[in-house]
C-alpha cells in the first residue's frame, strides 16, 4: 500500500506563517502525499510554489464551524478555486442539521457541490459526524449522495471526533461506492492509517504524517 498517495497533510493552525506552509509543501512534494490542506489564506502562496508539481492544494470553507451563511461559503469556494485550489473541504451547517431545516441544509450542500463542479474542482462535505444523531447522519449522507459530492469527511478534528476505523466502515455502508470518503480526526500513527483505510477511507487528512510516512 502506497500510504503517502492517501494523505492529505494538513497545516491549519491560525498562527501559521508562509514558511510553514513552503515547509509543509516541500515535505508532501517529497514524500508523494496526494495534497497539502491548508488555510484559503496561503492557496495563492502555495499555488505560485508548487504549480509545477503534481501536490494538489486542498483548502477548507465555513471552517470550522460551519454555521456561515450559504452565500458566503460560495464566495469562499469562488475565492479558494481562483486562487488555485484543487480541492475543498467544506463544512456543512451542524445548526440548520439540529434544527431539521432540511430544504437549507440540501440548498446550502448542493449549492457548495455545484460551485466547486462548476469550476473543475473536488469538494469533501465536512459532516462532523459525532455532533449528529444516526438519522441526522443518514439525512445528511442521502442529501451529499444526490449532490454528487466527491467526498464525505467525518470530521473537522477541531470540534473533536476522532476518526474511528468503526465509524468509516459505517459511512462507507452508507455511501457504497458512489462517494469517496475521507478519515480526520487524531489520526498520528501508519497503524492508525493503515486501519481506516482498511475500514474503507480513501483520503487521510493528518497534521503528522510526516512523522510516520516516509515515502
Amino acid at each position: 500500500m502506497n500510504i503517502g498517495s492517501y494523505i492529505d497533510f494538513s497545516m491549519l493552525r491560525p498562527d501559521g506563517l508562509p514558511k510553514d506552509i513552503d515547509a509543509l509543501g516541500k515535505i508532501a512534494v517529497e514524500r508523494a502525499f496526494k495534497a497539502i490542506c491548508i488555510p484559503p489564506y496561503f492557496v495563492d502562496f502555495a499555488n505560485q510554489h508548487f504549480s509545477g508539481t503534481p501536490l494538489k492544494i486542498a483548502t477548507v470553507v465555513g471552517f470550522p464551524m460551519g454555521y456561515s451563511s450559504t452565500s458566503a461559503k460560495i464566495e469562499e469556494i469562488k475565492k479558494a478555486t481562483a486562487d488555485g485550489a484543487h480541492e475543498v473541504d467544506a463544512v456543512i451547517n451542524v445548526s440548520a442539521v439540529k434544527s431539521g431545516n432540511w430544504n437549507y441544509v440540501a440548498n446550502e450542500i448542493g449549492s457548495m457541490v455545484t460551485a466547486c463542479h462548476m469550476r473543475g474542482k473536488m469538494i469533501k462535505v465536512i459532516l462532523e459526524a459525532h455532533l449528529l444523531t444516526d438519522a441526522e447522519l443518514r439525512k445528511v449522507i442521502e442529501i451529499c449522495i444526490e449532490a454528487k459530492a466527491d467526498f464525505i469527511k467525518n470530521s473537522t478534528g477541531f470540534n473533536g471526533g476522532k476518526a474511528d476505523p468503526a465509524l468509516i466502515t459505517y459511512l462507507r455502508s452508507l455511501v457504497g461506492d458512489s462517494i469517496k470518503i475521507k478519515a480526520s480526526g487524531g489520526i498520528r500513527s501508519l497503524e492508525e492509517s493503515v486501519n481506516l483505510i482498511e475500514a474503507g477511507a480513501d483520503r487521510i487528512g493528518s497534521s503528522v504524517a510526516d512523522t510516520f510516512v516516509n515515502n
